[in-house]
């Protein structure tokens, strides 16, 4: 009789949190909709008329929790004037990682502006233009003009864009400093010089932009997309490839695979960039491969939580349901 009362309280408890976590899982799927057009409510934010400023750049955090928590808090003690993640928002583009990408920015005090990464589009490509807003746009602050570029889908560029984007470089020209921030790099520099790997594939697209850079003199091209950090010049331009913000890094080499980011300060007399580095694994194999792993663990974790909570739940009804009352059922013949 005992054992009856105590298994109906344990049926009704466990009853009881799976109906609060069907609840709350529900909530996390629909509340994210509260926003809409982020970029262009954080470009109302920054003052435009500063001549002497800071700002930040890191990108491919990709729904990393301690790493970007990590970068969030470090840069948000920085004296800047804004932040640019540089795409790979999220692991893909479902409601779910949006939400929970979201509700990490959300603590980010400093205005943060979003570029557009081929894992934002991947799976609910809309997801990203319904809380983000346009996949390309522009700015500027004092003296420096921003071009916000889309080269998610790593491939191709719409026509519509290309011409966007030259009268957006002709524009730049009365300014004295232009920066062009776009996710996928137009070459692969470990691949060897001007060639495709983790990069543009199109090499004629590449080619074409890289020349459009040279002509309008970019001071510096921001991307993203290689899971580490490199800097050279395509011909003419200047880049800096920003890939440290929690993702997976690609590589062992100490030299370019590193958590970090890019601090960039303008005045009116030069531009300096310090990249700022962020604890990272061990270069041994096997401790990046337990990191890589525990990576994806925590994030699935702290994403998926409440749904382990009501599948272990459903596995522990069927449990009861099945092989419980089977047990009870063959003791009871056995006695």
């Amino acid at each position: 009789m005992k054992e009856k009362v105590f298994n109906r309280y344990v049926l009704i408890g466990v009853g009881i949190i799976v109906l609060f976590a069907i609840g709350v899982k529900i909530y996390t799927v629909f509340s994210f909709v509260e926003i809409h057009d982020w970029n262009y409510y954080q470009l109302q934010r920054i003052d435009k008329f500063k001549k002497n400023f800071s700002f930040v750049v890191f990108g491919d955090n990709r729904n990393s929790v301690k790493t970007f928590n990590n970068l969030l808090r470090k840069v948000d003690k920085e004296n800047i004037l804004f932040a640019i993640d540089g795409g790979d928002l999220v692991f893909n583009s479902s409601t779910e990682r949006y939400n929970f990408f979201i509700r990490q920015i959300r603590k980010f005090h400093k205005p943060l502006l979003t570029v557009t990464g081929n894992h934002d589009i991947e799976g609910e490509s809309t997801n990203y233009s319904e809380l983000f807003g346009r996949f390309y746009y522009s700015f500027y602050v004092g003296n420096s003009y921003f071009i916000i570029f889309d080269d998610a889908n790593e491939y191709k560029v719409d026509p519509w864009q290309m011409y966007w984007l030259r009268n957006e470089l002709k524009r730049s020209q009365n300014y004295r400093y232009r920066f062009v921030f776009m996710h996928v790099p137009l070459y692969d520099p470990r691949a060897g010089q001007y060639k495709a790997g983790h990069s543009l594939l199109d090499l004629k697209i590449a080619k074409k932009l890289n020349d459009l850079f040279d002509r309008y003199h970019v001071t510096m091209v921001f991307a993203s997309h290689i899971h580490g950090y490199f800097t050279g010049k395509w011909h003419k331009t200047p880049y800096i490839i920003t890939g440290g913000a929690g993702a997976p890094l690609d590589g062992f080499d100490k030299a370019h695979y590193f958590y970090h980011y890019i601090k960039v300060k303008v005045s009116d007399n030069a531009v300096s960039y310090k990249v700022i580095k962020l604890p990272s694994p061990d270069f041994e194999i096997l401790d990046r491969v337990a990191a890589y792993i525990w990576i994806y663990i925590y994030s699935f974790y702290d994403i998926h939580f409440w749904d382990s909570i009501i599948v272990l739940a459903i596995i522990y009804f069927l449990f009861y349901a099945v092989f419980y009352k089977k047990w009870i059922i063959f003791n009871l013949k056995k006695h």
